[in-house]
């Protein structure tokens, strides 16, 4: 993941730039090359023109399973009052034509958009590679409601979306995470290699590469093969959750400070991780169960990001898109000072 900052005018052409390298890496043709730059425009110049600067966040989305780029615009102030408007052509709240965000809608396969008067707002746009809407995912329309999340998969898989960032100033990033879906189950892995830069990500690079070679078996069997897969290393938090849907439920491992939460409508549940450093010092490696429904939205995320927070001050934020959950906790609650990962899944 990249993360830019957008601040003033000067920055929408690197803005443009990146997201099109990113895309010709990946083998967009022509037509989806310039799609993608012309999102990623419209969202640097939305966020230099009406905010008082943000980020833009630019995102592979092979690890979601798609032949893709998201891009994810993030700002804190002052907020749209009606997005229903605001994607309407002509309308501007500054002396513009007021295209920018119905050329995004136009252009992108799927776009979400939450924003709170106040706190800002997070725009949400995904290009795939084929440049054709898919059929099989609903697009997110704005409305006057606070809350519209997009059509399930056909498929019945989960829906995830993260944000994975180094600290700032560093290259390599010592946190990871991976996703491994089967049909009914799905498994979970985020990493937090100790400390921060090029061994920090050594570290957490190994606990993925142990992941890839043990996912088929239980959460506390990954994590102890990773356990002693680490060992040459400086060691990580590390945490892996297996998402039953056919026996309604999930099993937890972590060692570390890899924090979990589960959210229904009842409210948040945290999940327990045990201390210790996976690869150095594990003295219990521990399973638990929590129920899962498919109204619940779950959550990991390593200490990069402060764990009080809460959805009930961000009203409709659950049910939007999970990448725009993840960028709204990443902009509002990140340490600003090591790695952070935040990873939200829903059905």
């Amino acid at each position: 993941m990249i993360s830019l900052p957008v601040t003033e005018h000067s920055q929408v052409a690197e803005a443009r730039r990146t997201a099109a390298a990113l895309a010709r890496r990946l083998g967009f043709n022509e037509t989806a090359q310039a799609k993608v730059a012309l999102v990623a425009t419209e969202l640097a110049t939305n966020l230099a023109k009406h905010a008082t600067g943000g980020q833009l966040l630019i995102k592979d989305l092979a690890q979601d399973g798609i032949s893709g780029v998201e891009l994810l615009a993030l700002d804190k102030e002052p907020g749209i009052s009606d997005v229903a408007k605001c994607v309407h052509d002509g309308y501007s709240t500054t002396s513009s034509p007021g295209t920018g965000l119905g050329a995004i809608f136009r252009t992108a396969s799927f776009v979400d958009i939450y924003s709170l008067p106040g706190k800002g707002t997070a725009v949400l746009a995904r290009i795939e590679a084929d440049g054709p809407r898919p059929t099989g995912h609903g697009q997110a329309r704005p409305t006057s409601a606070p809350a519209l999340s997009p059509q399930p998969s056909a498929s019945g898989t989960l829906n995830f979306g993260a944000v994975c960032l180094p600290k700032p100033g560093e290259e390599a990033c010592g946190d990871a995470w991976i996703v491994e879906q089967q049909p009914g189950r799905c498994v979970v892995m985020v990493v937090d290699g100790l400390g921060h830069g090029p061994f920090a990500a050594q570290a957490a690079h190994e606990a993925i590469r142990s992941f890839r070679a043990r996912s088929n078996q239980g959460p506390a069997e990954i994590l102890t093969t990773a356990h002693g897969a680490l060992r040459p290393t400086r060691g990580a938090a590390v945490a892996v959750a297996e998402i039953d849907q056919t026996k309604l439920r999930v099993q937890f491992c972590g060692v570390g400070n890899i924090s979990g939460s589960l959210l229904t409508a009842d409210g948040s549940r945290n999940m327990v991780s045990h201390n210790g450093i996976v690869g150095y010092e594990a003295r219990k490696i521990q399973e638990f169960i929590y129920p899962w429904t498919p109204e619940t939205l779950f959550l990991m995320y390593s200490d990069g990001l402060v764990s009080h927070w809460s959805l009930a001050d961000y009203r409709g934020l659950q049910a939007r898109h999970p990448s725009l959950i993840a960028g709204v906790l990443y902009r509002d609650f990140n340490r600003g000072r090591d790695d952070v990962t935040v990873v939200v899944a829903k059905q």
